[in-house]
């Protein structure tokens, strides 16, 4: 069976851990903090703070910025749920708006006609790994004196104007769930170039805790959202494989973008570089595409087979103009773009494709 995604964990990852293990210190210690340092370092940017998944990671930065009870913030309306239950957590409203049927993204020329005295953020997703597009985005917020937290955590070595996804807004927040571009099992991470929210950020992940003398000083409601050093150590050493990770995915899906026949192939900004989580096309013949590929062991996801405003605590916020959303989860299929994947495997991923879509 080929699968659709693959962690590629190694004898490095295995005695990290164990050295962390060995070491007695297995909490949010030294090696969190060293993480958190390394991978700002390669996003660019001046703070990483670490999080157990990227759903409290979203979160975490919503709350830094204050969203409450009667602030709304748009969302697109495709995408994972934890795109948009973090806004729900904070008693806020979430306002859906449409996306582009090409990038699968946000989309632009909707963000204005969305915007009331009540709004007070942006959460652009940077879907499958092709970054939206931010510059038009950041526009807008700086117009309207709103902030900007990008979901990037389908985005890992993700680029945009020559600038790292996680480098844009006011902050970013990354998810190292084993199926993403890399993982640390479970666990998140926001990337600012912000002092305040990055000492918000660190106080709130850990019951609001304040930088006293004795430490149990809480100024602030929190939560226990810290990592510990044993995911942070996987976190290590998947970040030193991670470029090679991206560049196998991109010779992968250049390899589909050049063999696969009757679809519609990912789009790609011209000033952006696609990481590639996902490699999802769009097929008006999507059942015959998915038997082929079970017919011939090989794994495939729909991601995702409603948009947000379908399910059942988020109809409140359906509106008219969610027309793209609502077409493109018919037409979506993701095939597997892993780096794990050999020549023989890309071949015949193709093949079943290819086979499927030449038929009458």
């Amino acid at each position: 069976m080929i699968s659709i995604a693959k962690p590629l964990i190694g004898i490095e990852e295995q005695n990290a851990v164990k050295r962390v293990l060995e070491s007695g210190m297995i909490a949010c210690g030294p090696i969190t903090a060293e993480f958190e340092k390394q991978f700002a370092d390669y996003i660019g940017v001046k703070h990483a703070i670490s999080t157990t998944s990227g759903t409290t990671a979203l979160h975490l930065g919503l709350m830094c910025i204050g969203i409450k009870p009667g602030d709304e913030v748009i969302v697109p309306s495709f995408s994972f749920i934890a795109s948009v239950n973090p806004v729900l957590f904070c008693g806020a409203k979430p306002i859906f708006c449409d996306v582009n049927p090409i990038t699968f993204n946000i989309d632009i020329e909707k963000i204005e006609g969305l915007i009331s005295e009540k709004t007070k953020a942006i959460i652009p997703v940077h879907l499958y790994g092709q970054p939206a597009d931010m510059n038009p985005i950041t526009e807008i917020a700086q117009k309207h004196n709103l902030n900007i937290i990008g979901d990037a955590c389908q985005a890992h070595g993700a680029t945009y104007d020559n600038k790292m996804v996680g480098s844009f807004g006011d902050m970013e927040c990354f998810s190292f769930y084993p199926t993403k571009n890399m993982t640390t099992s479970e666990g998140g991470m926001i990337t600012t170039n912000s002092d305040e929210i990055a000492t918000l950020a660190l106080s709130i992940r850990n019951h609001g805790r304040e930088q006293t003398k004795w430490g149990y000083e809480h100024g602030r409601i929190g939560y226990n959202y810290r990592m510990t050093d044993i995911t942070a150590a996987i976190g290590i050493e998947q970040l030193k494989k991670l470029p090679m990770f991206i560049q196998k995915r991109r010779q992968n899906a250049k390899y589909f973008d050049e063999k696969l026949q009757g679809v519609n192939t990912p789009f790609v900004l011209d000033n952006a570089e696609h990481s590639y989580h996902q490699y999802t096309i769009k097929t008006n013949n999507r059942d015959r595409l998915i038997e082929s590929l079970k017919q011939n062991d090989i794994g495939f996801g729909v991601y995702y087979p409603k948009p947000l405003h379908q399910y059942s605590h988020l109809t409140q916020f359906a509106h008219d103009d969610l027309k793209n959303s609502e077409q493109i989860c018919n037409e979506i299929l993701s095939i597997p773009v892993h780096p794990a994947l050999t020549e023989n495997e890309l071949e015949k991923i193709a093949n079943a494709i290819n086979e499927a879509c030449q038929q009458p």
